[in-house]
């Protein structure tokens, strides 16, 4: 069976730390709560990505017995990487003691990076390229919020993930379906920071939204009621087209387990696409969205509860920024 691992930070951000810091009656600890689902987040305070990577694939390594010398690729999705370069997993691989005879790349998704990581291995292994291979969600979205931004800060938490693949998982990760909409890339942004916008006294002049959010072009930007449309427009056909691609029913599916990206968008989810509770699990209340660790977090607490096991059927989607999506069926 897959193997998955995951850390968090030790630093956590409750929302009531957020009420007393708000001081907004629109935005109390219980309020936060009813809109998201989320009572406190996992936040970085010094980690940087590659510290949270290497803490994954250690307690991964470790907990399994894995030999370290028998991996032959590392996949690392992050979009908070430590440098513009060298690519993190470089760095990744000589702090985890791999072999240097190994394959190692970035890939910048967010959301949607577990799925686009299963495509990536899944074809290195089914082309021989990698016989055994490590793949790291490891992200700190919450260094690119600005501290007073409500509409951002509530939501997200940071986190990493580790997943082993070898030959025998080829067969255990369904076919796939993937979606790339680039339109809706403002929607989810950091203005500025890279080649196109890079970071002046200009970008980072602090303003005030309608709802009272305050940013600056150096700061993560979300536009919410464009980010829960979209979601709603693409999630519920690409799971039909996933099931369809499959061959398979949905009362065949044993669990959903999709990007969590609060507890409003994925109940909304589940009404749409008429999965029953007991097969649809939700798991934001203590990490929040960690972005692409989400997914792979979630099995590993589904699979310690219990919930799912050898010879499960699961049903895996991400979407969001990009915009971007994907989703599969893992036969555990």
């Amino acid at each position: 069976m897959m193997k998955f691992a995951y850390i968090l930070p030790k630093n956590t951000v409750s929302n009531q730390l957020l009420d007393e810091q708000y001081n907004d009656p629109k935005w109390t600890a219980s309020k936060i709560f009813r809109k998201t689902g989320i009572r406190s987040r996992p936040v970085v305070k010094e980690e940087l990505v590659s510290d949270l990577a290497v803490g994954a694939a250690d307690r991964l390594i470790n907990e399994y017995g894995i030999d370290r010398n028998s991996i032959d690729f590392l996949l690392l999705c992050t979009q908070s990487p430590d440098y513009f370069l060298p690519t993190t997993a470089c760095l990744v691989q000589d702090r985890l003691g791999l072999p240097t005879s190994i394959g190692a790349l970035d890939f910048n998704l967010g959301c949607s990076g577990y799925i686009y990581g299963l495509s990536l291995a899944q074809g290195l292994l089914s082309t021989g390229a990698a016989s055994k291979i490590l793949m790291i969600m490891s992200e700190t979205y919450t260094r690119h919020i600005h501290p007073l931004d409500k509409s951002t800060r509530t939501i997200f938490g940071d986190g990493a993930a580790a997943t082993l693949l070898d030959g025998d998982d080829v067969a255990r990760i369904g076919k796939f379906v993937l979606g790339t909409d680039g339109s809706g890339g403002p929607n989810l942004i950091v203005p500025a920071g890279g080649m196109a916008r890079p970071r002046s006294g200009e970008t980072s002049k602090e303003e005030t939204d309608e709802g009272g959010n305050i940013r600056s072009l150096d700061n993560l930007y979300m536009n919410g009621p464009e980010i829960f449309s979209f979601t709603l427009r693409a999630v519920p056909e690409m799971v039909r087209k996933t099931l369809e691609k499959n061959n398979l029913a949905g009362d065949e599916i044993d669990l959903c387990v999709f990007h969590q990206a609060n507890r409003f968008i994925l109940e909304n989810l589940r009404d749409r696409l008429e999965i029953p509770e007991d097969r649809f699990y939700i798991d934001v209340e203590e990490t929040g969205n960690t972005v692409s660790p989400t997914i792979p977090i979630a099995l590993r607490n589904a699979i310690d509860k219990g919930l799912i096991g050898e010879g499960s059927k699961v049903l895996i989607a991400g979407f969001g920024v990009g915009y971007s999506w994907g989703a599969t069926v893992l036969r555990l």
